[in-house]
C-alpha cells in the first residue's frame, strides 16, 4: 500500500471548523512536504481550484501549478500528483510545464486530470465549460494530444478542439506521467478505462470498491490496456482511543459550531435527497472523507486499510486536521507499522 495526502492549497478540510490550525503560508506547506517524506509518505495530491470550495469562496486558494516547482524543489521522494482541468489548460501548456517540473524532480511528476464540475467558477476565471458528455471529450481529445507531445518528436493535430501543427516539445520528461481520474458515469468510466493509469475512488466501504475495481479492471482488459492501479480518498482520525476519535468526529460534525455553516447546512439538508446522518457527514468534510470510515483507534484504522487492500487497492489518498500533527501521529502509530 501507498499512502498519499492532500496538500492542504485551502487552508483545511473541515466545513463546520473555522480555525483548524493550518496555514497556506510557504512555510508550513514547505515543512509539512518535507517533513511528510520522513512520515512515509510516497505522493501529494495538489488540488486545483481557484475558488475555496470548503472554507467559502472568498477564502484564499493557492495554485497548483505556481506551487508545484517550489514543493519540487524541497523533497527528494515525493511523487507530486498535480490536478489539471483541460478546460482551463492547453496541452501544450501543460506539456511544457510538466517538461520543466522534470528537470527540478526527475520522474516524480504525476496528473489528476478532472473533467470540471463548477460553471460558477469557470464563469468568474472566462474558462470555457462543457455539459457533462462534452466536458469528456474535451478530456479525451486533451490527454490524446498531452501524451503525444510528450513521447514524439513532432506533432500536428487537427481535431475538434485543438489545433497543432509541426509541435516541438523539449527537453522530454524522464518518464510520462501517470494519470489519475475519477469518476462515476458510465461516460467518465469509458474514458478513465481508456486514457487514464490509475483511478481513484470516494471512500465506499471495501465490499463496495471491490465491485468498482473490478468493473474498471474488465473495462480496461476490453481495451486492450495494460492494468491500471487503484486509489481512495478519506479523511482520518486516528486516536489512541475509540472514544477519543468518537469525540473529535462529534466535533467537526457540529454544524452549530458556526452559524454561517449551520444556515449552509440547512439549505444543503433541503436539497438533498440524502438520509439526513448521511448528508452531516456527506456535507461536513470535504471530499466525501467520512465514507472511508477511517476514524478509530490505529488498529482499527490499519484494519481498514488492509481491507481496501484486499479488495485491490494501492493507494490511500488522506486528508487530516490539523494537518501537521495528525500526519505525524498517523506516521508514527499506523504506516511505521503497516
Amino acid at each position: 500500500m501507498r499512502f498519499g495526502y492532500w496538500m492542504p492549497v485551502f487552508g483545511g478540510w473541515l466545513r463546520n471548523v473555522a480555525d483548524e490550525e493550518m496555514s497556506i503560508a510557504w512555510p508550513y506547506i514547505r515543512d509539512l512536504a518535507t517533513d511528510s517524506e520522513r512520515h512515509g509518505f510516497d505522493l501529494s495530491l495538489i488540488a486545483e481550484l481557484n475558488l475555496n470550495d470548503i472554507k467559502g469562496h472568498r477564502a484564499p486558494a493557492l495554485d497548483a501549478w505556481s506551487l508545484a516547482p517550489a514543493v519540487a524543489a524541497v523533497t527528494r521522494t515525493l511523487e507530486l500528483m498535480l490536478a489539471v482541468r483541460p478546460n482551463y489548460h492547453s496541452p501544450t501548456q501543460i506539456a511544457k510545464a510538466i517538461s520543466t517540473l522534470d528537470t527540478i524532480a526527475p520522474g516524480r511528476l504525476s496528473l489528476n486530470v478532472v473533467s470540471s464540475w463548477w460553471k460558477d467558477e469557470a464563469t468568474q476565471y472566462g474558462a470555457p465549460f462543457d455539459v457533462h458528455d462534452a466536458r469528456y471529450a474535451r478530456t479525451e481529445e486533451w490527454l490524446s494530444v498531452l501524451r503525444r507531445l510528450l513521447t514524439e518528436d513532432t506533432v500536428s493535430h487537427h481535431g475538434a478542439l485543438y489545433d497543432l501543427e509541426g509541435t516541438i516539445l523539449e527537453p522530454k520528461p524522464s518518464r510520462v506521467p501517470t494519470v489519475y481520474m475519477g469518476g462515476e458515469s458510465p461516460k467518465a468510466k469509458e474514458i478513465i478505462s481508456s486514457h487514464g493509469d490509475a483511478y481513484v475512488m470516494h471512500g465506499d466501504p471495501p465490499e463496495v470498491i471491490a465491485g468498482k475495481v473490478a468493473d474498471l479492471s474488465k473495462r480496461r482488459a476490453d481495451a486492450g490496456r495494460e492494468p491500471m492501479t487503484f486509489g481512495v480518498s478519506g479523511y482520518v482520525i486516528c486516536r489512541d482511543t475509540e472514544a477519543a476519535a468518537q469525540a473529535e468526529l462529534d466535533r467537526i460534525l457540529d454544524v452549530r459550531s458556526s452559524p454561517e455553516a449551520y444556515a449552509s447546512y440547512q439549505d444543503f439538508v433541503e436539497g438533498s435527497h440524502l438520509e439526513s446522518e448521511v448528508s452531516l457527514r456527506e456535507y461536513s468534510v470535504s471530499n466525501r472523507g467520512l465514507r472511508a470510515g477511517l476514524v478509530g483507534t490505529p488498529e482499527q484504522i490499519t484494519d481498514r486499510i488492509r481491507a481496501y487492500e484486499e479488495a485491490g487497492v494501492d493507494l490511500m489518498l488522506l486528508q487530516f486536521s490539523p494537518q501537521h500533527e495528525e500526519m505525524a501521529r498517523f506516521g508514527r502509530d499506523v504506516i511505521a507499522h503497516y
